[in-house]
């Protein structure tokens, strides 16, 4: 019985000391690794919940941007980082696609990581130049129709979801565009509104307000009813491909065994936050809806996530480039 003894005073001080290191977390700068572009909708709202996390836990948040290989370069940094709560990741949906399209990355998510809590998620908008001919998305199907690999359209690099997003359309609607993929969303982006690409999918959160100047032209958004923000702008389900539908949705990590009474700590923050009405309010304004989960539901989501993107990715036969 001797050992009995040992283990269940062994358990009591690691649930001790784990007690304690969350009622004093954070101690000191916590460090946020954004896996993309600065100026994306992922960087836009990693540095809105840091400063409000900073607020309400007492120390820096502090974003480290370290884009690259489709979110590979920065994931891979925080997966071998300490399980301490002092290095996390914003993640999108991007990383759930990428456990199917990028089978030799050095992590995986599911077993190198843990989640904190789920942000929010926003439909996308499918955007022109205005040099292109297509206004609707029928006449874009038939143009693409009538010229194949005529047409190209930007993304944030391979496995994103604006990739993903043209890569679901080019499936659905059984036509060929030239993915030119960016290293992150504001080059894509650039150049739509410059004219060196045609088209782009992209956050409603972001090209809102680049339709409204008329820099673009808003052929369809990809929800499955009507964006509040451009509710003028037909959905793709609506405009001739029945059912499509793809969203950006964001989301925090910890290194996997990050101590459960840290990782309970930052959910409830986070889910705070994403409850206030000014914040809610002010995400709806830009077409994000908040996502509020606890750390368990949010690896349940995220694991279905993974399934649902395998399914597409096997069924369009999509590569990684």
């Amino acid at each position: 019985m001797m050992w009995m003894q040992r283990f269940f005073l062994l358990a009591s001080t690691i649930l001790a000391v784990a007690s304690a290191q969350a009622q004093n977390y954070p101690a000191h700068p916590v460090k946020i690794v954004v896996p993309f572009a600065a100026g994306g909708p992922a960087d836009n709202y990693a540095r809105f919940l840091a400063q409000r996390l900073q607020e309400m836990l007492g120390q820096p948040f502090v974003i480290d941007n370290k884009p690259g290989a489709g979110s590979v370069i920065g994931t891979d940094i925080a997966a071998k980082a300490p399980a301490d709560g002092y290095t996390l990741l914003l993640m999108s949906n991007t990383h759930t696609v990428n456990e199917t399209l990028m089978a030799n990355k050095p992590f995986v998510l599911t077993r190198d990581f843990t989640g904190v809590a789920p942000i929010n998620y926003s439909d996308l908008v499918l955007v022109a130049h205005p040099s292109v001919k297509a206004s609707t998305v029928r006449e874009l199907i038939a143009q693409a129709r009538a010229n194949p690999g005529k047409i190209n359209y930007a993304s944030s690099g391979p496995g994103t979801p604006y990739h993903m997003a043209g890569e679901l359309f080019k499936s659905m609607a059984d036509v060929y565009l030239v993915h030119i993929p960016y290293r992150g969303s504001s080059g894509a982006r650039t150049d739509v509104i410059g004219g060196q690409v045609d088209l782009m999918f992209d956050a409603v959160t972001t090209m809102a307000e680049v339709v409204k100047t008329g820099k673009v032209k808003a052929l369809a958004t990809t929800g499955l009813q009507r964006s509040a923000v451009l509710p003028d702008v037909p959905t793709v389900h609506e405009s001739g491909v029945p059912n499509y539908e793809a969203t950006i949705w964001l989301g925090l990590l910890a290194p996997k065994s990050t101590p459960k009474p840290v990782i309970d700590k930052l959910n409830e923050a986070v889910s705070k936050i994403a409850s206030q009405p000014e914040v809610r309010q002010q995400w709806a304004q830009q077409g994000a809806t908040p996502l509020v989960m606890t750390p368990a539901q949010f690896d349940q989501y995220i694991q279905d996530d993974i399934a649902k993107w395998a399914k597409v990715i096997q069924a369009a036969h999509i590569k990684a480039e």
